[in-house]
């Protein structure tokens, strides 16, 4: 197999994988009355709480390339839906944070969690090396496709 084959071999492995996670989170969203959109909003609060940061609607709607409008519609079915809280900003008054719900939480370790313990033991197998190469390697993938826009 030459070197070219072999890199195709890895975009198709990867599209495969990104095929599978996108039908997991379809089938959450599915089974709990979401949209795709819904589900991508909660992954982002998700991943900025870890960052230490909650983000405003303004934020959201802009990380998920969405009008005003747009933003407020996902915000408040996930607030009805009990997935998602708005909490008052504690330098000011006229905005809001948004925080996921414990709720959210349990729903999506619930869903998720074995997908996520399957693939931390398959990491588990790798040495540091492997890890780091891994690492480095879908760091550039998210990078090149955030940079789509740019060419």
């Amino acid at each position: 197999m030459s070197e070219g084959d072999s890199g195709m071999e890895i975009v198709h492995l990867l599209r495969e994988a990104i095929v599978e996670l996108a039908l997991t989170q379809g089938e959450f969203a599915r089974n709990h009355g979401m949209h795709t959109t819904d589900v991508r909003a909660l992954i982002c609060l998700l991943d900025a709480g870890r960052a230490g940061d909650l983000l405003t609607p303004g934020r959201l709607g802009a990380q998920l390339g969405l009008n005003s409008a747009g933003t407020t519609s996902v915000i408040d079915r996930l607030e009805r839906a009990g997935h998602l809280e708005r909490l008052p900003d504690a330098h000011d008054r006229r905005r809001v944070r948004l925080k996921v719900s414990e709720q959210a939480v349990a729903l999506g370790q619930g869903h998720f969690g074995p997908l996520i313990a399957r693939t931390l033991d398959l990491l588990s197998t790798f040495d540091e090396s492997e890890a780091a190469a891994v690492r480095r390697f879908l760091a550039g993938v998210r990078d090149a496709a955030q940079s789509r826009a740019s060419g």
